[in-house]
């Protein structure tokens, strides 16, 4: 019997962008790649309205973690309820992260966005978990004072706050 590699994969609902969006993801973070493309064949089609053939699900790895796209159609569409993490030790990795997952989207505030097709991201420092537990607490509120006024993260603003400089 085959093993479960990882008890919870989160599924991604497109309409049609499945592969696309996996081959997006995968080429922005280094430890990726795409794993199994399944296509719909002929039964279900009066259900799923897919030609045989189409892509039915795309899976990939990002730094271990599995996703599925999935290509169901146009009746489901990504909000901000649920949104993923990228955490960041540097300014370079910040940037980087969060100029390629922007690109064609929008960028929110806090450090949060929406790529192209809709997805939510935090592109966040490994660092704010810190600041935002500070058993001193003016450290914590300088840094939330801080990072409320930023769309993508200033680092060195936030490090600044928080030390009070």
């Amino acid at each position: 019997m085959p093993r479960i590699k990882q008890k919870i994969t989160p599924c991604l609902w497109f309409d049609t962008q499945a592969e696309e969006a996996a081959r997006f993801y995968t080429s922005i973070f280094e430890n990726s790649r795409i794993t199994r493309i399944s296509r719909y064949g002929k039964a279900g089609r009066e259900v799923h309205g897919k030609e045989a053939g189409a892509v039915m699900t795309a899976e990939f790895e990002i730094e271990g973690q599995t996703f599925v796209a999935l290509n169901g159609g146009p009746h489901f569409h990504f909000n901000e309820a649920v949104s993923f993490q990228v955490m960041c030790e540097t300014q370079d990795e910040i940037d980087r992260f969060w100029n390629r997952l922007s690109q064609n989207g929008e960028e929110g505030r806090c450090g949060w966005l929406k790529d192209k097709y809709g997805v939510s991201w935090q592109v966040v420092p490994s660092a704010l978990p810190r600041m935002m537990t500070d058993a001193d607490g003016a450290k914590s509120e300088r840094a939330m004072n801080a990072l409320l006024k930023m769309k993508k993260f200033d680092l060195q603003a936030l490090e600044r706050a928080y030390t009070g400089q």
